[in-house]
């Protein structure tokens, strides 16, 4: 029987990049515009309510290795259906939660679902589809969950204004179900091309060399700093003589940047490697730093501008590089692997930066762009696998 044919590369890519949108506004976004009402509502502390994004991100490390590994062996598309499922079950927990016991819960099932259903399954499929030619599609993903943040926020205070927290949450559950869901079963092929069997032995281990150390550091820095940058760049302009209101509305330029150099990336940078891609946006933050420490306030945009066009860069960039290093095979896992450090790094990055930043804004600044050097540094020495 003959296969049937796939859908156009561009449905694909819109189906994936919708669910990522609505993953990341629903988990990795969400306490940022609810947490103040849950702890409010619950009587429970602010640092405690947010905290538990830190135990979610924990959990999703502890998972994503297993998770791409089955991936893997078995195809993206399951994965992914199954990531719906867990993202409505975390986010019911949360909405029906009346104390820390199941609100904790709650936020460890979320971090179950990022591990099964944010970027590292998305890009997966996109490799088993397209292998080598891959690039296009994750840059196109990337571009369309990249406004996870610009329309989340605004979409999670609406729904929380008419709704309440506990409403919000139902409906970001009834999203994945009745959205992203049927999305993904009726779009998305199940391709398992280059995957391995259940019956074909054991996987290729993925070795620790030095370029798997060199490319953890590098994304491990990354994060890092995204994290802390979306906790306290507001703060960090304020206390460089920006108004709040003024650095609210300039810290909103890390979306935009985000969003542009990867429109950026899909039309124009994909035709060079995508290294020279990288290495420049290690510079970026740096050089937006530079730009504020010696014109102070005035150059607030091009600190924000160069955080969001770096981060957004180094995101298509963790889905591209271990496929042109090492090519196809075991690239579920191998990305697990190499993004287990930054998901550890996320966890204590906001509170080691508001201590920096605490003592001095200058030395959080310099401490910043000083990580970017060393990433700068991690993107040398990183030629194509010859085996591959």
């Amino acid at each position: 029987m003959a296969r049937k044919p796939h859908p156009p590369q561009t449905v694909i890519m819109l189906a994936l990049g919708l669910g990522q949108t609505i993953a990341f506004a629903s988990s990795f976004y969400l306490m940022g515009v609810l947490g103040d009402d849950m702890a409010a509502d619950l009587s429970l502390a602010p640092t405690f309510v947010f905290s538990l994004m830190s135990v979610a991100l924990a959990a999703s490390a502890v998972a994503a290795p297993a998770a791409g590994r089955w991936v893997d062996r078995h195809g993206g598309k399951g994965m992914l259906l199954a990531s719906n499922l867990v993202f409505a079950a975390g986010l019911g927990l949360v909405g029906l939660a009346q104390g820390p016991i199941v609100l904790t819960l709650g936020m460890i099932v979320l971090g179950l679902a990022m591990a099964l259903g944010l970027y590292g399954t998305p890009f997966a499929i996109l490799v088993s589809l397209y292998g080598g030619e891959a690039r296009r599609a994750i840059t196109g993903v990337a571009l369309i969950g990249g406004l996870g943040s610009s329309l989340g926020f605004p979409a999670t205070h609406w729904l929380g204004q008419q709704f309440g927290w506990q409403g919000a949450c139902f409906a970001w559950a009834a999203a994945h179900l009745l959205i992203c869901l049927p999305l993904g079963a009726v779009l998305i092929p199940r391709h398992l091309d280059g995957h391995m069997s259940a019956n074909d032995g054991p996987p290729a281990p993925v070795v620790w060399d030095r370029k798997m150390i060199q490319l953890s550091v590098l994304f491990a820095g990354a994060w890092f700093l995204a994290t802390c940058m979306s906790t306290h760049l507001p703060r960090l302009l304020v206390a460089f003589g920006l108004s709040t209101t003024v650095a609210m509305s300039t810290a909103a330029l890390v979306g935009l940047a985000a969003v542009a150099v990867r429109a950026l990336e899909f039309a124009v940078l994909r035709r060079f490697p995508p290294l020279l891609a990288t290495r420049a946006a290690t510079l970026m933050h740096p050089l937006g730093a530079a730009a504020l420490l010696t014109f102070g306030k005035a150059a607030a945009p091009a600190m924000a501008l160069g955080q969001g066009a770096g981060n957004g860069m180094l995101t298509v960039a963790k889905g591209v590089l271990p496929l042109s290093i090492w090519g196809p095979e075991g690239y579920a896992y191998r990305s697990a692997m190499l993004g287990r450090p930054a998901q550890i790094a996320q966890i204590g990055g906001p509170a080691l930066y508001g201590l920096a930043l605490d003592r001095s804004p200058t030395l959080a600044l310099m401490g910043g762009a000083a990580l970017c050097l060393v990433m700068f540094a991690m993107t040398f020495g990183l030629n194509k696998d010859p085996a591959t």
